[in-house]
């Protein structure tokens, strides 16, 4: 077997170049209060509609760095619910979904209760709540025991497949899992920005279940930052970052679990990608005023409920042409209520109608001046 980082005479005695990565950790811990701070200046129902669009795409997201497609309505109703945010419309939502949003907001939302077995365990059940992987039945509220073999990470085709990284034997899982708990909730050291990281590598590498590690371990890590800013709130998201960053994530995670126990070149990358994440939070703060500059500049308009539905749908980032059709298919009425319903804000000046005619005729939303003032 390949000499991994778990099997070093000194694992798990991680260290890394801290004067290397201070400079990084500074502009890092820097950009997280300036965030903090904008956001707070918000006032409370901007700040909880970019804390339901941030966890929505962190789930999501996360589900997808997976191979995982979760429906974007559900996850944002599950949240919308669980944040006691009304919203309109919310759906039903399936079981796996719920399991997701459980996992994301019990890290986040409780983040100074410890990590423990226990609390893991829960985690792994709401993620599988059928106890099914695919099609493949796996141990659920339990470390993994390889009975089908040692825990592999593998791409490529059957027969030609690549080996990336084989974790530590299951019979050590107790005891890795202990050592890790036991750290995770240390509170002797305080530089909870660089333990998110440290944290993310070390229980990826340990590898502790039969399937749902990477999405546990990105719980772990919005726990850790949750933590370094003393809030359940959370405006950027790191999930949807190594998502746009997944082929440089893999390769540096692979570099590191080759190599020594001097880390640097994983930290250096993470404290990278988290900087990132907190510059991307920059959108979703302009798409939160924006909406808000929207709803101030309409407010003396009569809209009804369906007009809402649908008129949050675009704001929040519709794809494709909004024509009658689909209006009636988001709002779940007739033909002809749809294009009443158009017609209506087209006149009052909210919605423009496209160039094209007959069956293609399709509608945007009308530009807001920048000018407007937003109410908080």
């Amino acid at each position: 077997m390949s000499h991994y980082i778990h099997n070093h005479q000194d694992w798990p005695r991680f260290h890394w170049d801290r004067d290397r990565l201070s400079e990084h950790l500074s502009v890092v811990r820097h950009e997280q209060g300036r965030l903090l701070g904008r956001m707070e200046a918000l006032g409370f129902k901007l700040r909880q509609e970019a804390v339901l669009k941030t966890l929505t795409e962190d789930v999501l997201k996360s589900s997808e760095i997976e191979g995982e497609q979760l429906d974007a309505e559900q996850v944002r109703s599950s949240i919308a619910r669980r944040l006691g945010m009304d919203v309109g419309g919310l759906r039903p939502v399936d079981r796996n979904v719920e399991g997701v949003v459980d996992m994301m907001l019990d890290a986040t939302g409780h983040y100074e209760q410890p990590l423990t077995a226990e609390r893991l365990f829960g985690w792994h059940a709401s993620l599988f709540p059928t106890s099914l992987s695919g099609m493949k039945r796996i141990r659920i509220g339990a470390w993994r025991d390889d009975s089908s073999g040692p825990m592999q990470v593998v791409s490529g085709p059957i027969g030609r497949e690549r080996v990336h990284f084989e974790a530590p034997v299951a019979e050590k899982l107790n005891q890795e899992m202990q050592a890790f708990l036991d750290w995770f909730d240390e509170r002797t050291e305080t530089d909870w920005v660089s333990k998110a990281g440290l944290a993310h590598l070390w229980f990826v590498t340990i590898h502790p279940f039969d399937d749902g590690n990477g999405r546990i371990a990105r719980a772990i890590t919005d726990m850790a930052l949750a933590r370094s800013e003393k809030s359940m709130q959370r405006f950027y998201s790191m999930s949807a970052q190594i998502r746009q960053e997944r082929t440089a994530y893999y390769d540096v995670l692979e570099t590191t679990q080759k190599g020594t126990m001097d880390i640097t070149l994983w930290m250096e990358w993470f404290l990278g990608c988290l900087g990132r994440a907190i510059e991307g939070a920059q959108v979703t703060l302009s798409t939160v005023l924006s909406k808000a500059r929207f709803w101030e500049t309409f407010a003396d308009v009569s809209i009804n409920d369906r007009q809402r539905l649908v008129l949050n749908r675009l704001l929040d980032g519709f794809e494709g042409k909004l024509t009658t059709s689909k209006w009636a298919k988001l709002a779940k009425s007739s033909h002809d209520t749809a294009l009443r319903d158009i017609l209506a804000l087209v006149e009052h000046g909210i919605l423009v109608r496209n160039p094209e005619g007959g069956r293609s005729t399709s509608y945007d939303l009308a530009s807001i001046p920048e000018t407007t003032n937003t109410k908080q």
